[in-house]
């Protein structure tokens, strides 16, 4: 059996004999005192109410602007880094992790977030950890500028451990019918710029946690050359893409130069791209164009592969692509510099006959376009 304490908290007359199947309400309506102000501060005006509804409440009066509004909805969650955060007592980050595998999917298709709520399944609610979860959650929110309109958190005695937990969430935005990017906008001669990624952002780490228990390594453990401990280099929070992307895709300056994006998660570099591209073009990425992060090398050397074989699980220090017009490439660049992101142009879009052999073509069941790696990482 599992209770919800949401956002509302509450504290029932028999929760003492709940407590005894091992689901602690006041400690649930604790967590809701500890994280009530994290999450206010992601509220504009458009949010009705506040926090403690059954449902949250957005006026979405807004949309009566646009010309034939789409909604964008993605949901995600942050996979197996959640074991490495619960091993090194540190549980913010794991918040901001959880808003960029959303809100940096939905601006893809060129949608501004509007809305977010989380889910938190726990085996025993420790309130400080689950108000570091949500802080984190409602920072990276206000970042992004979505509004945390509510959530859940589910205690599970007897399924889960004590200190164990995992978290997802779901977030919706908006968009213009004729402003969405995607293949359809992707032309012959279009340049694929890269944006630097912060670490491992949240995927591939089954394959990090099974290179480290191979070599007897913890994640307290101190590495040299990451220069600091495992656990705290694998839990570098996802870099936040949407508002520098917004920001270049709203400049009147850069009109519909900005054609596709591309967000780097599961799947690695070649099958991301390719989702994005339409079918019968292709591209090569230069990987002389860049130098893979050192904890990309650090853990391959370790696991003993090389970066070429885990290009399919880890992202080696893209986070996200955008295809792009090539007489403004460079000043969508210079846009995105000064948001504070690293950008870099690997290749450019070609709709000529060729061989695909060696290529990968679309994921996930999208029949995309075609993309592989060349050359040699830069040092």
């Amino acid at each position: 059996m599992a209770t919800t304490t949401g956002y509302a908290g509450r504290v029932s007359e028999n929760s003492s004999i709940y407590a005894q199947s091992g689901v602690d309400t006041a400690a649930g309506d604790l967590a809701v005192e500890l994280m009530k102000s994290a999450v206010a501060r992601t509220h504009g005006p458009e949010v009705i109410g506040g926090v403690g509804g059954f449902a949250g409440l957005f006026d979405a009066s807004a949309l009566k602007e646009y010309r034939r509004p789409l909604l964008a909805s993605a949901t995600d969650g942050v996979g197996t880094k959640v074991a490495i955060a619960q091993a090194m007592d540190i549980h913010h980050t794991i918040g901001q992790d959880l808003v960029a595998m959303i809100v940096d999917d939905i601006v893809v298709v060129g949608a501004k977030p509007l809305a977010m709520t989380d889910y938190i399944a726990c085996g025993k609610v420790v309130p400080q950890r689950i108000a570091d979860i949500v802080r984190g959650i409602a920072e990276a929110c206000e970042a992004t500028g979505t509004a945390l309109v509510g959530g859940e958190t589910a205690e599970h005695p007897g399924l889960l451990g004590v200190d164990d937990y995992d978290v997802a969430g779901a977030a919706v935005g908006v968009v213009e019918a004729d402003r969405v990017l995607g293949p359809e906008r992707v032309a012959d001669g279009d340049v694929v710029l890269a944006m630097g990624a912060s670490g491992l952002h949240s995927n591939g780490f089954s394959l990090v946690r099974h290179i480290l228990a191979e070599r007897g390594i913890g994640y307290a453990d101190h590495s040299a050359e990451l220069g600091s401990s495992y656990g705290e280099a694998l839990l570098v929070p996802t870099a936040l893409y949407t508002s520098p992307l917004l920001s270049a895709i709203e400049d009147p300056e850069l009109d519909g130069a900005i054609h596709a994006l591309s967000h780097v998660t599961g799947g690695g570099i070649a099958a991301n791209l390719a989702r994005v591209l339409p079918v019968g073009s292709w591209t090569e990425v230069d990987r002389a164009s860049w130098s893979p992060l050192p904890v990309f090398r650090h853990l391959a050397d370790l696991g003993g592969h090389s970066l070429e074989s885990v290009e399919g699980a880890w992202n080696l220090g893209i986070g996200m692509f955008a295809v792009v017009e090539a007489a403004r490439a460079e000043r969508v660049a210079e846009r995105l510099r000064a948001a504070g992101l690293t950008v870099w142009q690997t290749g450019t879009v070609s709709t000529s006959a060729r061989d695909f052999d060696g290529f990968e073509q679309g994921a996930k069941g999208v029949d995309g376009g075609a993309v592989r790696l060349t050359g040699a990482f830069a040092a």
